[in-house]
């Protein structure tokens, strides 16, 4: 019985909008169906696969609606969780549009395994990586270079 997807991640939001804004203007999600909740919140999605659920944080009786949530719950960054990773093509286009919308990033590649990689955070704190397959030459782009990093024993 193997796990077979990613259906989704739930992020608490502090504003519900900017975060929305953020992943549909950032990184390209659209609004999906959502049920009926007793909450207000988005279901957004890429090419109609539901990924990433948003809701306020701060809500009373969080903890009966969002099941990951303790009534004592810190609010803000990822816990334990460092980062979420997607599968995205063309590079070039998210890095002009970081910049161009001013968005701190750190680009990465790992020239052994031709895999580069951009890292952002939403509104929330969130790291999300994005992960590029097959790019052999990022010059254009620079960033670390993980085979040239200091090794940890």
């Amino acid at each position: 019985m193997p796990i077979v997807d990613l259906n989704h991640y739930f992020v608490r939001a502090h504003d519900l909008e900017a975060t929305r804004q953020f992943y549909m203007d950032v990184l390209g999600f659209e609004i999906m169906p959502r049920p009926n909740f007793p909450f207000p919140g988005y279901w957004l999605g890429v090419n109609g696969s539901i990924q990433v659920h948003i809701g306020p944080s701060n809500i009373p009786n969080r903890e009966r609606y969002y099941l990951g949530t303790r009534a004592d719950a810190v609010d803000g960054q990822t816990g334990v969780v460092d980062h979420v990773a997607f599968v995205a093509d063309e590079p070039q286009v998210f890095v002009a549009r970081f910049k161009q919308m001013k968005i701190d990033f750190r680009p990465r590649h790992l020239p052994e395994s031709n895999l580069y990689q951009l890292f952002v955070r939403d509104p929330n704190g969130v790291v999300i990586e994005l992960n590029f397959m097959g790019v052999t030459d990022v010059a254009d782009w620079g960033g670390d270079d993980y085979s040239k990093m200091e090794r940890v024993t």
